[in-house]
């Protein structure tokens, strides 16, 4: 036993002293190897809040330690305990957490003296950081294996009943499906035997000592610790079962108190899945902000630092629209930016509609960026009749090899799994990012969207992708913002589903914020000319009353560019961006455009108006 592992020392938090321990050969009953605490190791006074609630275990077995002096005050540390004698524990976690008075990973906290991690030690074990894995019971039996067999024997199991004995652990995907294929041939499908393939390997060949496990049964999620190697036991009929070692905190937490994300992830429906990318809201469970945060101060935290669990469960939320940037969007009230807000932070999607130069994609991604807090967290697509859902979440798409030049199809992601990704990123699932679709109704939603259209209502779900097969859920940090230009007529093609799931916000010349946006504009322009603010704003507010369909009424932008302010330029916007949008409209009707619409036209009826106001003003004074 000596010769086999070295002594291994952990240091007590605050510079506290340093404990001593060595790792035995000999296994404990559920199979997690023991290690004994060394006699005349310190021990710290007291121990974290969250300590009974994370490690009932340890907590019990330092609490009878105490109770009986093995573990008391001395003088050799002034102000800490000491170990008086010899502590076999069942794990190095174990050791470590009657000594630390916390939850601690005994794999990565007990090390050499030259600073080599104990597991470095064991074979197939990585000391990276651990990961989190979800484990599921026969469904059948599912209540009496999970409290009556795993959590009082300490244990996690996964039905092996065709697997040859004696697999080696560390064995390889490839051997594992080799092998898969040949002990079920005509006992399961392709799709079964892939599944069987992913759990035995995660088993045998992912999963190590100090990961955390979960199960789902009766509606409550129960959490432990993986204490040791796999093992592969054989039954009497020849059946088999891979079994690991594992210490249950023993209290379950009920499904429907749970953070959506962690629920999605728990609703997937393989016997073994990953869980490593909300191990942070597993950690948080059952224990307060302030007990993690007290946590970390006794680790190696970086001072300050804010503990993943704490960052993993803090809300979304979007910032309060303010003065300056109504003044910046030259919106009429900062009510209707809180409106535009709350429909975000309620429904998550969102569309602005309204005729062409409304202002909509510059609305879109100034508002995305501010809700957001830079550039950064913004993307943006623009739909068209030809886009699918190859094009907007993922598909097969030719790549080339950049060794071998060679070309293939590879499965490629789109604008929406990308972003999906870095929201679901950890350390920004607080953060708000934005996908803006512009022009969203100009494509086939039902093509393009697919599957997703559930995604989008039912945000704490998930769904089985059509390519990769995985289970995916979108982030509660993800937004959607989408324009629809209603001139081409295609809204009236948006069917009731789409409608359902996005908020619908107007930007039409008749209302505002958009009827009186120029005029707020003009008023604010660097090196504008006197009545020129009025003058502008009058002409689009001639030009739009002579126009019967409020679809196809002109919005600002047009007017808002500085090439309307160079020599002809109000002239040449006329002609060419106005006019011919106009003349679309009117095509086969018979009205002559330039006299309806045109810009001498327009400037007569304004003078008449303005003459006739001038009139009424001075029989007023009479």
């Amino acid at each position: 036993m000596a010769e086999r592992y070295p002594e291994f020392q952990l240091s007590l938090p605050h510079g506290g002293p340093v404990a001593r321990g060595r790792l035995l050969s000999e296994m404990g009953t559920n199979g997690s190897q023991k290690m004994v605490v060394l006699a005349g190791s310190p021990a710290r006074p007291d121990v974290t809040a969250s300590f009974p609630v994370r490690m009932p275990a340890s907590h019990r077995l330092r609490e009878r330690l105490i109770a009986d002096g093995t573990i008391r005050e001395t003088a050799t540390w002034p102000g800490w305990f000491e170990v008086v004698g010899d502590v076999e524990c069942n794990s190095p976690s174990a050791a470590a957490e009657i000594l630390m008075g916390r939850s601690t990973n005994g794999w990565l906290a007990w090390r050499t003296a030259d600073g080599r991690p104990l597991a470095d030690f064991l074979e197939q074990v990585w000391s990276g950081p651990p990961r989190a894995w979800l484990v599921r019971g026969p469904h059948a039996t599912g209540l009496d294996l999970v409290r009556r067999t795993w959590i009082p024997e300490g244990r996690v199991t996964l039905a092996a009943s065709r697997l040859r004995p004696d697999v080696a652990q560390g064995v390889s995907k490839e051997q594992l499906r080799a092998l898969v294929e040949e002990d079920y041939e005509s006992t399961a499908t392709y799709d079964e035997k892939e599944q069987l393939v992913e759990g035995f390997h995660a088993f045998f060949s992912r999963m190590r000592p100090g990961d955390t496990v979960c199960t789902v049964v009766d509606g409550l999620l129960y959490v432990g610790e993986v204490t040791g190697h796999v093992e592969q036991k054989v039954a009497e009929d020849g059946g088999s079962s891979l079994r690991r070692p594992v210490e249950w905190a023993g209290k379950g937490f009920r499904l429907d108190g749970l953070p959506g994300e962690l629920r999605q992830k728990l609703a997937v429906t393989q016997e073994v899945a990953d869980l490593t990318s909300v191990k942070a809201i597993i950690d948080g469970l059952g224990v307060s902000d302030k007990e993690l945060v007290e946590e970390a101060a006794d680790g190696e935290a970086e001072p300050g630092a804010e503990p993943a669990a704490v960052t993993a469960r803090r809300a979304v939320e979007l910032p309060e629209p303010t003065e300056e940037l109504r003044r910046e969007l030259h919106v009429h009230r900062v009510e209707w930016l809180q409106e535009v807000r709350n429909l975000l932070a309620d429904e998550h999607q969102l569309i602005f509609y309204g005729p062409p130069g409304t202002g909509k994609t510059f609305l879109a991604q100034r508002l995305a960026e501010f809700f957001g807090g830079g550039p950064e967290q913004v993307k943006l697509v623009q739909f068209h009749p030809s886009y699918a859902y190859e094009d907007f979440f993922e598909g097969f798409r030719p790549r080339e090899d950049r060794k071998t030049r060679e070309v293939a199809f590879r499965l490629t992601a789109g604008p929406l799994r990308e972003i999906a990704g870095v929201a679901r990123r950890e350390g920004n699932r607080h953060i708000p990012h934005f996908l803006i679709i512009d022009e969203i109704n100009r494509a086939n939603l039902a093509k393009v969207f697919g599957e997703l259209y559930f995604l989008l209502e039912y945000r704490d779900q998930s769904v089985r992708l059509t390519y990769s097969g995985e289970d995916f859920s979108l982030p509660r940090n993800l937004f959607i913002i989408g324009t629809m230009n209603t001139a081409d007529r295609s809204i009236a093609l948006v069917d009731a589903a789409m409608r359902r799931r996005f908020a619908f916000v107007e930007l039409s010349p008749g209302v505002e914020p958009t009827s009186g946006l120029l005029g707020r504009w003009l008023q604010g322009r660097e090196g504008r000319e006197e009545g020129e603010d009025s003058e502008l704003a009058d002409l689009l507010d001639a030009l739009n009353a002579r126009i019967a369909d409020p679809d196809f009424r002109v919005g600002p932008s047009y007017l808002m560019k500085p090439g309307v302010f160079r020599e002809g330029g109000l002239e040449r916007t006329w002609r060419t961006k106005i006019l011919p949008l106009l003349e679309e409209h009117h095509y086969g009707e018979g009205i002559d455009v330039e006299e309806r619409y045109g810009l001498p036209a327009l400037l007569r009826a304004i003078a008449r108006k303005s003459r006739l106001d001038d009139a009424r003003e001075d029989l007023d004074q009479v």
